[in-house]
Formats: structure tokens, C-alpha cells, sequence
């Protein structure tokens, strides 16, 4: 290489640096100006189930937000799959967190939890329990104000049934590919946090909490594991929960919207198989035919996003808005509305639920 060639590779290298340490500035503007801190509570780990290490809870979590959000949070919540969520999980993982956030003052300007999959179980029960755990140690409560749901499985997903039924014996060759498919290996004898997904477990884990903390939803319906898992989940869904846990409904039925307005895909009409019931404070917000279990919290603009509810009021003179507007497809007697979220056509969900936490 001669001396012209290193040159250029050093200035190279030199812009590189300056652009990244351009956007970490960027960004760390860009959370500054939020109203609210940002806490991650992430979703069912299942490598943790065949390789139990303590050790390894708080990597496994870095790495589980790593593609967009690590960056953007003020606090992670970390818990092991391998565990309850009544048992270790919140004695020993959600107790001694929320006991150091609340003493270092993380969410006395607000917090807003920002969970994906079983996230939204693990953060339910918190909401229930976290204020009387707080105050009978002599600590202030924390200032939940709301959470950002997505692909939430508190409603429990019928995959995690069909796991168990596996790992008893209960099931036949279909099912065991369809559960290998999500799992990514066989059912082992640790079932962990699997039992609490359970659709008729789940739903009776803190299913009502006291605190009215509006849960907001952000719900997709796309193809994952060459649609093995998805002849077992009823209505539509991400490949991994199906509507009625995804959406907040507060019954367990085939759903294919969560409005009864819109479908997934945006178009404006009647939804015989949407969701009229919900459990409460829960509102679904975005919804997409366009993204799966696992792009949802990418940075990945996957395609057009719409609204079941387009904005909604989270605390005095603070609200989540996403701006929308509608296009006419077809022709003549086969025209048809859609609505659509601005810019959603290349700009991930992810990056659309930061842009609308409160500044």
C-alpha cells in the first residue's frame, strides 16, 4: 500500500468515527428530549432453557435489544426463562431492579416500559405488585406511566401449550416440528417461565392490576418457521401470539383485527372477527400484515403500518400520536380505503414507537 492509498484509508476510518460518534450523539440527543425514561423488558429466552447460567442473564439481555433499542433505554429489566414468574423471577430478578431503580430516582420524572412478547406478562405482574413491594420497604413507588406492548403475549401464546404437552408426551410428530420450529431445538425437562405462557396460566397472572397504567399495543401479523406454528395459534398472528393476546383482548377467540373498523392490512371496513373487548386499559394503537414475531422491535422498515387508534392521552398534556392518512386502491365498484401510518413505508415499527414517546 503506498503513501496515497494509506491516507485515504485513514481518512476513511477517521469519517467512520466521526459518524458514529455523530449518531451515538444523535441519539442520545434524541433521548434527552423525551419526557419520559425508557425501560426494556424483553421476552422469552429459549437457549436459556437448555443452557442454564446465571451469569449470562444480563448479556442475554443486552443482546436481546442490541439491534435497535439497547441504545435508546435508560434501564433493562433482565429475568432467566429457565424460571416462574412468581417464583425466582420475581424474587430474585424483578424485586432486587426494581428496589435500585426506585432508590436511584429512575422514574420520578415517568417511566414507560417498553416490552416485547412474554415482557407483557412479566410487566403486568410488576404493575400489580410493584408499589405494595416498594412501600413495605420503605421506598417510593415507581412512576409507571405507561407501556408500549409490542407482540405482547400476556395473554399467553398455545405454542408455549404445545411445548408442555411435548415435554409430557402428549403430542404427535406435527406438533413436535412446529414446537422445534419456534424453539429452535427439541423440548428439554426445563420448562421454566413456558408454564406461565400457557394461554389458560398466563391470563390468570395479575390479570386485573389496580393501577390503571394505560398498555398500549403494537401488534403484527407475519410468517415465521415456514408457517409451522401457525396452524396452532387461532386468528391471525405473528407466528408466535395470536390476536387475542396481542391485541389485549380480554377472551381468548380467533380474532383477525384488533379494531373492528380496520383490518391488519389498512383497509377501512367492517371487522367481523375484530376485537370488541378488551382487558383493562389495554389499547391497541399499531398494527401490520407486514411484520413477525421478531421484526417488530428490528430496525427494519418492513412496509406500511396502520392504526387501530391513531393517538391516545398517557398523562396531563402529554400524548402518543402517530399522523395518518388514507389512499384509495382499485377501481370503480372495487375501490377501496386504506390508512396508513406517514413514512411507515420505510421506517421500522421500532423506530416509529420511539418517535412517538412523549418529549
Amino acid at each position: 500500500m503506498n503513501k496515497m492509498e494509506r491516507a485515504s484509508v485513514k481518512l476513511i476510518k477517521q469519517i467512520l468515527v466521526s459518524s458514529l460518534v455523530l449518531t451515538f450523539m444523535g441519539a442520545s440527543i434524541s433521548v434527552s428530549a423525551k419526557a419520559y425514561k425508557t425501560v426494556l423488558v424483553h421476552g422469552f429466552q429459549s437457549q436459556q432453557l437448555t443452557a442454564i447460567d446465571p451469569r449470562k442473564i444480563d448479556s442475554d439481555g443486552e443482546a436481546y435489544w442490541a439491534e435497535y433499542w439497547g441504545v435508546l433505554a435508560d434501564e433493562r429489566i433482565d429475568w432467566p426463562s429457565y424460571e416462574r414468574v412468581e417464583g425466582k423471577i420475581a424474587s430474585d430478578y424483578l424485586w432486587p431492579k426494581l428496589r435500585t431503580m426506585s432508590e436511584q430516582g429512575v422514574c420520578q420524572p415517568g417511566c414507560i416500559f417498553l416490552t416485547h412478547s412474554t415482557g407483557d406478562l412479566i410487566t403486568r405482574y410488576i404493575i400489580d405488585n410493584q408499589a405494595n413491594w416498594l412501600e413495605n420497604a420503605g421506598l417510593e413507588p415507581l412512576n409507571i406511566v405507561a407501556t408500549f406492548d409490542v407482540a405482547g403475549a400476556g395473554g399467553g401464546s398455545e405454542l408455549a401449550d404445545l411445548a408442555v404437552n411435548v415435554a409430557n408426551g402428549l403430542a404427535n410428530p406435527v406438533v413436535e416440528a412446529a414446537v422445534r420450529a419456534w424453539l429452535g431445538r427439541s423440548v428439554g425437562q426445563t420448562l421454566g417461565v413456558l408454564n406461565d405462557l400457557k394461554v389458560n396460566n398466563a391470563r390468570q397472572i395479575a390479570s386485573f392490576p389496580g393501577d390503571r397504567t394505560p398498555r398500549l399495543r403494537f401488534v403484527a401479523d407475519g410468517d415465521l418457521y415456514l408457517n409451522a406454528t401457525k396452524l396452532f395459534l387461532p386468528g391471525i398472528d405473528d407466528s408466535v401470539v395470536a390476536a387475542h393476546s396481542a391485541c389485549g383482548a380480554n377472551q381468548v377467540a380467533a380474532f383477525d383485527s384488533c379494531s373492528v373498523n380496520i383490518g391488519m392490512d389498512g383497509k377501512l371496513s367492517d371487522q367481523d372477527g375484530g376485537v370488541r373487548h378488551f382487558l383493562p386499559y389495554h389499547y391497541p394503537m399499531l398494527m401490520s400484515d407486514n411484520y413477525d414475531h421478531h421484526s417488530v422491535i428490528s430496525n427494519q422498515a418492513n412496509g406500511r403500518v396502520t392504526t387501530a387508534r391513531s393517538s391516545i392521552d398517557i398523562a396531563p398534556n402529554k400524548r402518543v400520536t402517530f399522523s395518518t392518512y388514507e389512499e384509495e386502491k382499485g377501481f370503480w365498484l372495487w375501490k377501496k380505503k386504506y390508512r396508513y401510518v406517514r413514512q411507515s413505508e420505510n421506517t421500522s415499527m421500532s423506530a416509529l414507537l420511539f418517535a412517538a414517546i412523549p418529549e
